[in-house]
């Protein structure tokens, strides 16, 4: 039997099948997972359908991650003859060699593998780095797409705070983690894990909800050494003067009581503040203080007659749409004496015109 391709592996061994890994250069990736059978049928491919628009988006965090960038193994299947010769003698080390004729199927990693290639059509220099690559016997197409179904079903997206948090390359996500540990009533009870929070969970924010709001409040600006110093002192200055925050402070309230009483816990009223931060973002000459300050007198009890239908449902929930954050933003604006934009203000009068005031 002809081999055209020799591999130096680690066996191993799962549910009593063995199975190799290899380290390949990227660029022997094009000549080992052809692309035809994305093209075919889902119920006779091993994978699922490659979705193009990923593709560009991995490829430019290569590209643009070039001295760290990181990438899990593929997993492949060899449809064909192969040989194992090990090195050693109870080592687990040696050389797979596999038929000139053999296919490898890919049962997870298209997406990364796709985008391999076209970031080597930018950097040739890709090349010559490698991936590792987990080679299991083909077993047929059933036993290939329930390797597949195994290596995903199980799998579970980190949430958006902790990656958020642990992200280095994203200059706010790191600006986002300095300004909440500088303002410590929003230190105190940040989760920076959970996206979701329980009812009696000890926090009362989520760290990706700043995130986002601080998203609004930058906008389409590029960060400067400013930003950070900015956005401590808005959030300083807002925690400062929200009087039932201050009241659990003080131990007056509690967490139970200020969630299920107030709406100043919620996200629509944490990314309707970002939209009061852009404004003193983009109009540095005004007093932020003096005007953040007017929060101590707004009721901000979710029985209040100025949050009902514009943050609160008739049913008492909240309502979580962007039109529900700029309604909550306008009235805020109101309240605190900010002017209202040409669109702030048609967006309010057709908002009364609809509760027929």
């Amino acid at each position: 039997m002809d081999y055209a391709y020799k591999f130096p592996v680690v066996i191993g061994v799962q549910a009593g099948r063995k199975y190799y890994i290899a380290m390949v250069p990227l660029e022997m990736i094009s000549r080992l997972f052809p692309n035809e059978e994305e093209y075919v049928l889902p119920e006779y491919r091993a994978q699922r359908k490659l979705n193009e628009s990923r593709i560009p988006v991995i490829s430019r965090y290569i590209t643009e991650n070039r001295d760290s960038y990181v990438f899990s193994a593929l997993a492949a299947s060899i449809d064909g003859e192969f040989e194992f010769h090990e090195t050693r003698k109870g080592m687990g080390t040696g050389i797979l060699e596999v038929s000139m004729n053999a296919r490898f199927l890919i049962n997870d990693g298209q997406h990364r593998k796709a985008a391999i290639l076209d970031a080597l059509c930018e950097d040739e220099s890709l090349g010559k780095e490698t991936i590792s690559v987990v080679f299991y016997e083909d077993q047929g197409l059933a036993r290939s797409q329930q390797i597949f179904t195994d290596l995903n079903k199980h799998a579970v997206k980190t949430s958006n705070s902790i990656s958020e948090l642990y992200d280095s390359r994203d200059e706010l996500a790191v600006i986002n983690r300095n300004v909440l540990s500088q303002v410590p009533f929003l230190n105190d009870y940040t989760d920076k894990e959970r996206d979701i929070l329980g009812k009696f969970s000890s926090n009362l924010f989520t760290l990706n909800t700043f995130y986002v709001a601080n998203k609004r409040i930058i906008g389409n600006s590029n960060l400067h050494n400013n930003t950070e110093r900015f956005l401590i002192k808005f959030w300083d200055s807002v925690s400062k003067n929200i009087v039932p925050w201050n009241e659990l402070s003080r131990k007056e309230i509690t967490k139970i009581d200020l969630r299920e009483n107030s709406i100043i816990t919620q996200g629509v009223v944490i990314q309707a503040f970002g939209i009061i931060g852009s404004f003193f973002y983009n109009n540095t000459e005004i007093s932020m203080n003096k005007f953040l300050s007017r929060l101590q007198v707004i009721n901000w009890k979710r029985n209040a007659a100025q949050w009902k239908l514009r943050t609160i449902r008739p049913d008492g929930k909240i309502i979580t749409s962007n039109k529900a954050i700029k309604l909550t933003a306008i009235q805020i604006k109101k309240e605190i004496g900010l002017d209202l934009t040409e669109e702030e203000q048609e967006k309010e009068k057709l908002f009364l015109k609809s509760i027929n005031i």
